[in-house]
């Protein structure tokens, strides 16, 4: 059987279905000898920011009905971060300054070329998104959450201030690739050129890399 099977999975720190889904990432590499290759993108408002003027105004509502619902089915704590990673005001719209997203993507890129980037989005997240830190942004949550990661943030940072731009040109490729394979949404997994939108597209994955060889880790 294969053992080079591998899935890009382009994936924003401000989506809650991408901290849905990570934990399900998480369990199909340690379960299967597959490889997920993390491509970290800015989310919708920073890569649009008039996207939240446009969208159905019923739309954000669901949207917390239905991760709300998600989570509570999967037993996966889940609260709106405190402060959220887009710094966002209703009927203002997005903020010119934005300490958090710029960070955190660059961070998650960082990551993933020490070859930890799976690893990383999922400690980040759940330290963001689990509704049980406030001020995850303060103290010494991030970079306990790197270190749970096996990285060390301090690390991290020095090498995004040393050269920034490296960092957002890998991210632009990133979300580049992510509209070639054909979609705009995260989480997006893509395997040879399909993609697998949204939380509840993983086992369609799995089923896809099945019919290519997908086999238990030995």
């Amino acid at each position: 059987m294969p053992s080079d099977l591998s899935f890009e999975l382009y994936w924003s720190f401000r989506s809650p279905y991408s901290y849905l889904a990570t934990g399900r990432y998480v369990d199909l590499v340690a379960r299967y000898d597959v490889a997920c290759d993390v491509r970290p993108v800015y989310p919708i408002a920073i890569r649009d920011p008039e996207f939240f003027d446009r969208v159905n105004p019923m739309w954000p509502p669901y949207l917390l009905r239905d991760t709300v619902r998600i989570a509570q089915m999967n037993d996966i704590p889940y609260g709106w971060p405190r402060p959220d990673p887009v710094v966002q005001q209703l009927g203002v719209g997005i903020a010119k300054e934005q300490p958090y997203i710029h960070r955190l993507t660059r961070l998650g890129v960082a990551a993933v070329e020490r070859g930890r980037g799976l690893a990383f989005i999922d400690e980040v997240s759940r330290m963001i998104w689990s509704g049980e830190i406030e001020n995850w942004h303060e103290g010494d949550h991030l970079s306990r959450a790197a270190e749970a990661a096996g990285l060390d943030l301090a690390e991290l940072d020095a090498a995004i201030e040393a050269d920034p731009q490296h960092f957002e040109d890998a991210i632009e490729a990133n979300q580049k690739a992510h509209a070639a394979a054909g979609h705009w949404g995260v989480p997006t997994a893509v395997f040879r050129g399909e993609p697998f939108f949204g939380q509840d597209r993983i086992d369609h994955l799995v089923w896809r890399l099945e019919q290519h060889g997908l086999s238990l880790r030995s």
